[in-house]
């Protein structure tokens, strides 16, 4: 019975031991292999963020950008008919407002009628200047002829002063008669008369050629007072028709239009806010980036971006350009560190970047405000 009881023993607790062994090894490797499997991911992981943190910037400080163009009235006048609704499609050259116009067509009308009229003054002045300028040549003409006749008259009276000094000697030798001498004190008078005569006409001849010399500057002078009278009204007229096309608000692109604050029949002033037109053919990503991530980030590296609105769709961009300063410089109340009491903080630095897809390769709601995700590839 000993011996039977041993050897069930040593059958049962000897000859299994083996096999148990090996479980326990089993069991004991499993927990082995899987932390090496956790530890193998974490090091894949690590190893992923550590590529990507040291080829690539990323930010989620980004969105969709687009030109806005605010709408305002470049007139004060009423408001008569709008083409448009809120949050529509326009086209370049659709017409979106139209201002009551009558006042501004009046304004036309009578700056035309004050050029015609400046154009018909100028036109006399020039015809005055003209017979003023005649005039004043004649006298000119009939100023040296009367020189000439002084000339003359001068001569004669020299002539009869001599002829009076001789008769007079032969007189008193008394080698002439009475008669004789009277004849030419006679011709002496009438020669002095025909002098001071001549001078009187020459110096009323002068007076009168300078007279009309200067009504011809004078009348010249209004020529040009007429042609800067012309170009006033030309000017005034420019500007009526200018008003004139304002009566009239044309989409300059095409677009969304949204913000429509103006009603039919409203009365808004020059420079009045109507509503914005937000540009869809043609848009770009503005990424805020920490400056402590500018260093490695050049104009024309490759960019990855997501949408928040689309997140299965991912678009290639590249960096386009960088802002002439950072956001808070732009902000309404930019910070001031010349204060005392200074706390760093880490600024955001705009960069602009552009889409390298096709309007049509983009999503029909691609509009600016959207939430982006940027990844800057900064190596290779």
């Amino acid at each position: 019975m000993e011996q039977e009881t041993t050897t069930l023993e040593t059958e049962n607790g000897t000859g299994d031991l083996p096999k148990l062994r090996n479980r326990k090894v089993k069991k004991s490797r499993l927990p082995l292999l899987i932390g090496l499997l956790i530890l193998g991911g974490i090091a894949s992981a690590g190893v992923y963020f550590y590529l990507q943190s040291a080829n690539f910037e990323t930010t989620d400080n980004a969105q969709v950008d687009g030109d806005i163009f605010q709408v305002k009235a470049g007139i004060t006048a009423y408001v008569q008919s709008i083409r448009f609704d809120d949050n529509s499609e326009v086209h370049q050259g659709d017409t979106l407002i139209l201002f009551d116009n009558v006042e501004l067509q009046a304004r036309v009308a009578e700056a035309e009628a004050a050029l015609e009229n400046a154009r018909a003054s100028l036109a006399v002045a020039g015809n005055r200047a003209s017979a003023s300028v005649e005039n004043a040549a004649a006298s000119v003409i009939t100023s040296k002829s009367y020189e000439q006749t002084v000339v003359a008259a001068k001569a004669n009276l020299d002539k009869a002063q001599n002829n009076y000094d001789r008769v007079n000697s032969l007189l008193k030798a008394k080698a002439a008669t009475q008669e004789q001498f009277e004849s030419a004190d006679a011709a002496l008078q009438m020669a002095k008369a025909d002098y001071a005569k001549a001078l009187e006409l020459q110096k009323s001849s002068v007076t009168s050629s300078q007279g009309l010399q200067a009504q011809s500057k004078a009348e010249y002078s209004q020529i040009d007072l007429a042609r800067a009278m012309v170009k006033q009204r030309e000017a005034e007229l420019l500007m009526a028709r200018e008003q004139l096309t304002h009566a009239c608000i044309i989409a300059p692109f095409s677009g969304i239009v949204a913000k429509r604050n103006v009603q039919e029949g409203q009365f808004v002033g020059a420079g009045q806010s109507l509503c914005a037109i937000v540009e869809t053919d043609h848009v770009w990503v503005t990424a805020n980036f920490k400056e402590t991530q500018l260093n490695d980030i050049r104009v024309g590296q490759d960019v990855v971006i997501q949408l928040d609105a689309y997140p299965d769709l991912k678009l290639t961009g590249k960096v386009e350009s960088y802002s002439g300063a950072t956001g808070a410089k732009f902000s309404l109340l930019p910070p001031d560190n010349a204060t005392g009491n200074f706390i760093k903080i880490t600024q955001r630095f705009p960069l602009r970047i552009s889409i390298d897809q096709t309007l049509e390769e983009l999503p029909v709601g691609l509009y600016p405000g959207l939430s982006a995700f940027v990844k800057v590839k900064t190596r290779s």
